[in-house]
């Protein structure tokens, strides 16, 4: 969105208190331009969705999207994919995002089986599917709580289904992860955000968003039974997973 109306400038103004991050209607208004200046990579992760559907979903298989935003995913899928190859269903917390993502995903794909649900993706009683996608989702829950997330969805996962896992990570070395930060604030300067801009939105963000290791995450897929996962993305600290459940009958491999 080019209107100037739609433009990120949540923390462009100092803030006597500085409030807790949400997705709340203010973020709603301003998200595409958000995530295009601050998420790197966004956009291509966004395209790979498809590809990856093509070659690994049964046609006609569901697909959940936990933490949908707007339905990006959704539309990804549905810009790829033709109506009767998958059925979708977009998940999210914030109303003002369920609400928005409805209209656009109406709008947009009115031949696809596309829902927007509002919800809890702790608390979702899981249908059989053969993808899930979980784009910069999990990284806001509390850091004791993403285990069972992530055995709720393999068992959630058909035989031969995927999760594709994309997240803010952390670097194991502080040097390493010293130098992926000052990178990432310099992409976001490049995006035109200012020093109050980026220091602010550091702060909303403390101790809402946590991220893991890439090793943390491929571990807790491992716990929860994926026999293989490996990271086909990573821009800075943000990446992308995708972990197999295998085809059962089908020989265990460990990989990433």
């Amino acid at each position: 969105m080019s209107d100037a109306s739609y433009r990120d400038a949540i923390f462009s103004t100092p803030l006597d208190r500085m409030a807790r991050f949400s997705f709340d209607e203010q973020v709603v208004a301003c998200f595409p331009d958000m995530i295009r200046r601050s998420v790197p990579g966004y956009g291509q992760i966004l395209g790979m969705l498809g590809l990856i559907a093509r070659r690994h979903l049964r046609h006609g298989a569901h697909v959940y999207d936990l933490g949908c935003s707007l339905g990006a995913g959704g539309l990804a899928l549905a810009g790829q994919l033709p109506p009767d190859a998958f059925h979708y269903t977009g998940v999210d917390l914030s109303p003002a995002m369920v609400a928005r993502a409805r209209e656009t995903l109406a709008a947009e794909c009115p031949e696809h089986a596309v829902e927007i649900v509002e919800g809890d993706i702790r608390e979702l009683d899981y249908r059989p599917s053969g993808m899930i996608v979980l784009d910069f989702t999990l990284q806001f829950l509390a850091p004791g709580e993403r285990d069972a997330v992530i055995d709720k969805l393999f068992a959630a996962l058909e035989p031969g289904g995927v999760l594709v896992l994309s997240e803010k990570i952390v670097a194991d070395d502080e040097q390493d992860n010293a130098w992926l930060v000052e990178r990432y604030h310099d992409f976001k300067r490049a995006n035109g955000y200012s020093e109050l801009e980026i220091s602010q939105k550091r702060t909303a963000l403390e101790n809402v968003l946590v991220p893991d290791t890439l090793a943390a995450h491929h571990e807790r897929l491992a716990r929860a039974g994926f026999p293989r996962s490996q990271t086909w993305f990573q821009f800075l600290n943000f990446a992308s997973l995708i972990a197999f459940k295998e085809i059962s009958g089908s020989p265990g491999e460990s990989a990433r």
